[in-house]
C-alpha cells in the first residue's frame, strides 16, 4: 500500500476542506443572525459561498477530466468528499433562507 498522495486525492481532500469551510461559516453567519449582526452574518455567508466556489470548482475539473476519458478510481474517500460537498450546499443554502426568515422577524431598531 503506497503512502504517497496522489494529485486525485489532493484535489479531493480540497473538495473535503472548503466544504467543511463553507459549512462552518455559514453556521457561523446563522449564529451572527440569531444575534441580529446581520452585516456579519452577510459577510459570513458571502465567505462561505466563496468556498462552495472553489470546492465546486474542483469538482467540476474532475468531472470534466473523467469526461475526457481520464479514469479516476472511485473510492470511499471520493464519495465521502462529494456527499461532503453536497450537504454544504443544501446547508448553505437552507442557512440563506434561515437569515431572511431571522430579518424579517427581528425587532426594528
Amino acid at each position: 500500500m503506497s503512502t504517497e498522495i496522489n494529485n486525485n486525492e489532493m484535489e479531493i481532500f480540497e473538495i473535503i476542506s472548503h466544504g467543511g469551510n463553507a459549512r462552518g461559516l455559514a453556521y457561523e453567519a446563522l449564529t451572527a443572525a440569531e444575534e441580529f449582526n446581520f452585516e456579519r452574518a452577510e459577510e459570513l455567508i458571502n465567505q462561505a459561498g466563496e468556498e462552495l466556489s472553489l470546492a465546486h470548482r474542483t469538482q467540476t475539473k474532475l468531472i470534466q477530466a473523467e469526461l475526457n476519458g481520464v479514469q479516476s478510481e472511485k473510492t470511499l474517500l471520493m464519495i465521502h468528499a462529494q456527499d461532503h460537498l453536497m450537504t454544504a450546499i443544501s446547508e448553505q443554502k437552507l442557512i440563506e433562507h434561515m437569515i431572511r426568515i431571522i430579518k424579517k422577524l427581528a425587532p426594528q431598531q
